[in-house]
C-alpha cells in the first residue's frame, strides 16, 4: 500500500488525475478486500462454535464468548464508514457461508469437536448444514436490527435457545 500512496502523490503532483483516481479505486478495493477477509475470519469462528454446539449438544462459556465476540466484531466491521450501508447485506450471508466459509469451518471444527474424534469428512456428514446456516443467520441478522449497546442481550437470547443454552444461563 505504501507504493500506491507514493504513486498517488506523484500522480496528483504531476496533474495526472485519471491515474490518481485509478489508484484511489485500487486502494478502495484493497481496503474492501481486507475488511471482507476479517469478516470471513470472524464468521469462520462463529461457525466453528456453532458446529461444536450442534454436534456436542452443549454450550460452554468459552464458546459463548467466541460467538458473542464474533458477532460484535462482524457488526463493527460490516458497517461502512458512512454508517448507513454495509459491506455484506443481510441477504448475502447465506451465499457467503455456503460458498466461502462453511467447508473451512467444518475442517477446523473437526480438530475440536469431541476432542477430534471426527475427520473433516466424517464431520461434514454429521453436521446439519441447513440448521447450521439458519442458526448463523439468526445471529448475523441481529447485527442489523440491534444497536451495539443492545447486541449482547439479543445474542444472549439466541444463545439460550441453543442446545445447552439453558444450562449455560443457569450455570449448570
Amino acid at each position: 500500500m505504501t507504493q500506491e500512496l507514493i504513486d498517488l502523490r506523484n500522480s496528483i503532483q504531476e496533474g495526472r488525475y485519471a491515474d490518481a483516481l485509478a489508484i484511489v479505486d485500487e486502494l478502495e478495493g484493497m481496503s474492501r478486500q481486507a475488511i471482507l477477509r476479517n469478516i470471513q475470519s470472524y464468521l469462520n469462528i462463529l461457525l466453528i462454535h456453532l458446529i461444536k454446539n450442534q454436534v456436542e449438544q452443549r454450550l460452554t462459556g468459552s464458546w459463548v464468548n467466541s460467538i458473542r465476540n464474533s458477532i460484535r466484531e462482524i457488526k463493527k466491521l460490516n458497517l461502512k464508514d458512512n454508517k448507513k450501508s454495509y459491506y455484506i447485506n443481510e441477504d448475502e450471508w447465506e451465499t457467503l457461508i455456503e460458498e466461502e466459509v462453511i467447508e473451512d469451518a467444518i475442517a477446523e471444527a473437526s480438530e475440536e469437536v469431541l476432542n477430534g474424534n471426527y475427520s473433516q469428512f466424517q464431520l461434514a456428514e454429521v453436521v446439519n448444514r441447513t440448521q447450521l446456516i439458519a442458526t448463523a443467520l439468526r445471529f448475523l441478522n441481529l447485527t442489523y436490527s440491534h444497536s451495539s449497546k443492545e447486541l449482547a442481550g439479543a445474542v444472549a437470547q439466541v444463545l439460550m435457545q441453543l442446545p445447552g443454552g439453558e444450562d449455560w444461563i443457569n450455570r449448570k
